[in-house]
């Protein structure tokens, strides 16, 4: 049997706020700070040219801290709080910039970008939280600032703003919706085995090497067992795959029918399956899945006017009392499994326990 990887398929996947991994967070905020330190740079030229010296100063100031944080940002460990301290920073400012309407006619235009800067940096709920009040802020500031509304035209300028803010936030949050529920379907497909429901391998080697840790902070142990079913090329040779497939997925309801919610049981490939059973004794642990091996024993598959019936073999090693690591542990149990099929199949063999048929 092959010795598993020590590999957690989709981890980052699941722990990520965006669509973006942190190394692609952390290169896109690293742009950002280069991009608008420059634009900075350049209007703040701009608005000394045109008189406006304070203003000028502070996006010099603003520009120069951007520039030279970018060399933070690289190996920082806080980059959730880097990137609300520049998204935040980019609210304020994008705000302040509006009430100096004499700066720019346009200046407006820097509020739209807030929802897809928040959303694409910090994923829908952070996003919606952060761009909401950014957009109801400009909106009202665009209404105030802007002169009165006491004409057609100031009418429409203010529905624009308002209408395109709307829209803006409302096309990006159904995007991230739709991004969200496709990437979950991808997440928990490569996480799972199609035919059986199960966890695949991958994923249940996942679970074995994050159970091995939690059992090494709090002092608990489990077992892991490796189970084969006996004699199931047969099924495959004298009745085809469709009927090989409808007994695997028959093992695998009758495997999560039996265990409890702390236990975990993977398919591991063609006729193999893998069970973790937490905090169980070696007694325990041996009784239950004799009591599995004995409902599988006992049960018939319709396929057809055919019935199949069919036995499994298992092999047990438990943690820590018989190897302390991923590999020894897979191989402990995959020795103990082909000891009980040399001794004629349908066993249950664990170390230190005689078999039983």
């Amino acid at each position: 049997m092959k010795i598993p990887q020590k590999s957690d398929l989709g981890v980052s996947l699941e722990h990520s706020r965006s669509g973006l991994r942190d190394s692609h967070r952390r290169s896109l905020l690293s742009l950002l700070f280069l991009v608008t330190g420059s634009a900075l740079l350049v209007f703040g030229t701009l608005q000394l040219i045109n008189g406006h010296i304070w203003l000028g100063t502070f996006e010099y100031l603003v520009s120069g801290l951007l520039l030279w944080s970018r060399q933070g940002l690289r190996n920082t460990r806080h980059l959730h709080r880097w990137v609300y301290g520049f998204l935040v920073s980019f609210c304020f400012f994008s705000l302040l910039i509006i009430l100096v309407p004499e700066a720019s006619i346009t200046a407006f235009v820097w509020i739209l970008m807030i929802p897809v800067l928040s959303y694409l940096l910090l994923g829908k709920s952070e996003g919606l939280r952060l761009s909401l009040p950014s957009l109801i802020a400009g909106c009202v500031i665009f209404a105030v600032y802007q002169g009165r509304i006491d004409s057609t035209f100031a009418i429409i300028d203010l529905l624009n703003m308002v209408l395109c803010a709307t829209l803006m936030l409302f096309f990006i949050h159904i995007y991230e919706t739709r991004r969200e529920e496709a990437e979950k379907r991808l997440f928990d497909m490569a996480q799972m085995d199609s035919l059986t429901g199960l966890a695949n391998r991958a994923c249940f080697n996942s679970v074995l090497n994050r159970t091995m840790a939690e059992c090494n902070r709090n002092g608990s142990g489990f077992a892991l067992v490796i189970m084969d079913i006996d004699h199931f090329k047969r099924v495959n040779d004298t009745m085809g795959h469709d009927a090989g497939d409808q007994v695997l997925s028959r093992i695998g309801s009758l495997l999560t029918e039996r265990l409890r919610a702390t236990d975990s049981v993977g398919r591991l490939g063609g006729e193999e399956f893998g069970l973790i059973l937490r905090d169980l004794s070696p007694d325990a642990a041996y009784a239950l899945i004799e009591e599995l091996r004995e409902r599988i024993a006992s049960d018939e598959i319709s396929y057809g006017e055919a019935r199949i019936q069919l036995t499994a073999s298992f092999g047990i090693a438990h943690y820590p009392d018989h190897a302390k690591s991923s590999e020894a542990l897979y191989r402990l149990a995959d020795r103990c499994l082909f000891a009980g099929k040399r001794a004629g199949r349908n066993t249950v063999s664990q170390a230190g326990v005689a078999m039983l048929g």
